[in-house]
């Protein structure tokens, strides 16, 4: 076992991670920059690069329920999956600050936290991938929706999320749709913790259909705020 500064890592103790929340949604495969600014994180930032193998250099990313924080509800403040963050650079400012480069790893689920230290610390459980029972005939209808929907947008999601070329992977496809759709935190947590691709797809071709349709009766696109693309502060 491991320890830094106190810091227990998951490369070393499976259940156990520090937390980042954040009032965004990372999912597997994303970059998603960072600005840290308060001690307890720029401490973690410190730590994480006094370890030179990149992969071990994790923590865990969480979603924070709107209105609430860990430090007066606890558990109940975060939803129950988050996504590990691989650290990839770290830029230190004069000033002590980090601007910090992510990507997102590996899936958890949340069995207990730890607030008794200025850092949250949570048990978790690391989720597998399962395609579940997918058909060619799903994914192709999911990126077809897909495509319609970057349409609709203006092409707005492929400067942002991509290079407008839609993967064919069925579990890679399914996280690039959780990332880019424009969608309330419920509904993108709902797809990030989905138990298969194949859940995950149908509940986005039905995410799709649903804002192509309200595309189309508004006559006006939503605002993006796509998590990856400005930089997120803690």
């Amino acid at each position: 076992m491991r320890r830094i500064t106190g810091l227990l890592y998951a490369a070393d103790v499976a259940d156990r991670i520090p937390l980042f929340p954040l009032s965004t949604t990372l999912v597997p495969g994303l970059v998603l920059p960072l600005h840290i600014f308060e001690p307890r994180y720029r401490l973690l930032v410190q730590d994480l690069l006094k370890e030179p193998d990149e992969e071990r250099r994790e923590f865990g990313i969480v979603g924070m329920r709107l209105g609430r924080s860990v430090e007066t509800d606890g558990v109940s403040a975060l939803y129950p999956v988050g996504v590990t963050a691989l650290l990839h650079q770290a830029d230190e400012l004069d000033d002590g600050r980090f601007d910090i480069v992510t990507t997102g790893h590996r899936r958890f689920q949340i069995l207990g936290l730890d607030t008794g230290r200025p850092l949250a610390h949570a048990t978790v459980e690391f989720l597998d991938e399962p395609e579940g029972s997918l058909d060619a005939r799903l994914t192709a209808q999911v990126a077809d929706a897909f495509h319609s929907y970057r349409a609709a947008l203006g092409g707005q999601v492929q400067a942002s999320v991509g290079d407008g070329v839609v993967p064919e992977d069925p579990t890679v496809l399914s996280y690039l749709v959780t990332a880019a759709m424009v969608l309330a935190q419920d509904d993108r947590q709902q797809l990030l913790a989905a138990p298969s691709t194949a859940e995950r797809l149908a509940r986005a071709r039905e995410l799709l259909a649903r804002e192509a349709m309200l595309i189309q009766l508004t006559a006006s696109v939503p605002s993006l705020d796509l998590p990856g693309v400005v930089p997120s502060a803690n």
